[in-house]
């Protein structure tokens, strides 16, 4: 089969707007990972519940994610996959609209799960256009910079946040950041994004669905990439749980050092990503894929053991160049595993990705509650090594076969 990129490259459909939107689309999806991390305290003495309570807003939103994320490999069939990822940026507007506005946490949570909803639109059809308009040799550096709004966002977003909070508490965060900024995606992306021919008829979409799934599960490289996923992100999410909280208890960091250190990884990350297209360009998908798995095991279980808080932290910051290697490196693999069915494969890319971000951060309060940070490094160090075992002997990458 003729890789559809090849034949688009031909086609006049590609806009100087395309990657910005697709980065834009990305960033919008993490304002509200931003808000809640920073002020699920006033949240909670707004509403009246303890943060344990009010952390179920991410709970909320992340199981909904999978379900949608599940459901998206029949829609991305049935509808433009430029339409559903303008649906999915109407959605977080939405849930901004309705989270600074809610007059109680019920309603709050039902909000939240809109972000849910377009965020597990956006991210998997972002990747599929991706797919679809960059030819084989750019698509590598589109999917860095596309990975990496999501750590300019926190990059850019924290402080801000923080700022915002400061003069008008925590829902002017909500219709000051988070809003705008998802009108601005779903601006930029209906002017930016081509519009494609739709090849598929309506009822034939699940049964196109269907021969989707069978193509994924039936490649034994596909099923790798997809466990090797949910392992990998199982690592990378109980380090981005748990970081912050290991130097301000483990080293007694003052509130303004751990913002610049938050700061620096954001940065970090996402030189992480825009480093990566040259890289894996030069070295493989695959090849650097384990390399990046590996990397992010030694720096983890380092940083949290090293018991000296500069060492640590540029460690640290090390972590999060090699997670941006690590994101960047695995969803290119993942995007060249079924060409012919790129929706099915990152759709469920995602929902792996969000199953294994839970059990990371699910796994990761078990074993720090049982272990210490000490503990914690080597389990999600663990979780990377075994991930990188996982990828090297079972994971094909077809562009180099």
């Amino acid at each position: 089969m003729v890789d559809q990129s090849k034949s688009n490259e031909e086609k006049p459909l590609f806009s100087k707007l395309l990657l910005p939107s697709l980065v834009l689309s990305s960033f919008a999806t993490q304002p509200p990972l931003i808000i809640t991390g920073l002020l699920l305290i006033e949240i909670g003495l707004t509403f009246g519940y303890p943060v344990g309570v009010t952390g179920q807003i991410r709970t909320v939103s992340s199981v909904v994610s999978v379900i949608i994320a599940l459901l998206m490999g029949v829609l991305s069939f049935r509808f433009r996959h430029r339409t559903l990822l303008l649906i999915g940026l109407l959605f977080l507007s939405l849930s901004a609209l309705g989270c600074s506005i809610s007059p109680n946490f019920p309603i709050m949570l039902l909000f939240s799960s809109l972000t849910g909803i377009g965020t597990a639109m956006i991210t998997p059809m972002s990747s599929t256009i991706i797919g679809e308009h960059f030819p084989l040799e750019k698509r590598s550096t589109a999917v860095g910079w596309n990975q990496a709004g999501t750590s300019i966002a926190f990059l850019i977003g924290s402080p801000l946040v923080s700022y915002i909070a400061g003069l008008g508490g925590w829902r002017t965060t909500f219709l000051a950041v988070y809003l705008p900024i998802s009108l601005i995606g779903l601006a930029v992306s209906f002017v930016g994004i081509p519009r494609t021919p739709q090849k598929t008829l309506h009822i034939t979409s699940e049964v196109a669905y269907l021969d989707g799934l069978k193509k994924v599960f039936t490649n034994k490289s596909a099923i790798t990439c997809l466990m090797g996923t949910m392992m990998a992100m199982a690592s990378w999410s109980g380090n981005l749980t748990y970081i912050m909280s290991f130097f301000r208890q483990s080293f007694s960091m003052a509130t303004g050092l751990a913002s610049i250190l938050l700061s620096a990884m954001a940065l970090s990350k996402t030189l992480g990503h825009l480093m990566s297209g040259n890289l894996i360009n030069r070295f493989g998908r695959k090849t650097f894929m384990v390399a990046s798995l590996l990397l992010l095991g030694v720096t983890t279980l380092a940083y949290m053991n090293i018991g000296f808080v500069w060492p640590s932290m540029v460690i640290a910051c090390l972590c999060c160049v090699v997670a941006g290697f690590m994101m960047s490196s695995m969803t290119g693999l993942n995007l060249e595993q079924v060409p012919e069915h790129r929706s099915s494969m990152m759709s469920l890319s995602v929902a792996s990705r969000l199953i294994g971000g839970t059990l990371g951060a699910g796994l990761g309060g078990l074993v720090l509650l049982l272990f210490g940070y000490g503990g914690l490094g080597m389990a999600l160090g663990l979780l990377g090594f075994l991930s990188a075992i996982v990828y090297y002997m079972f994971a094909i990458d077809p562009t180099r076969v």
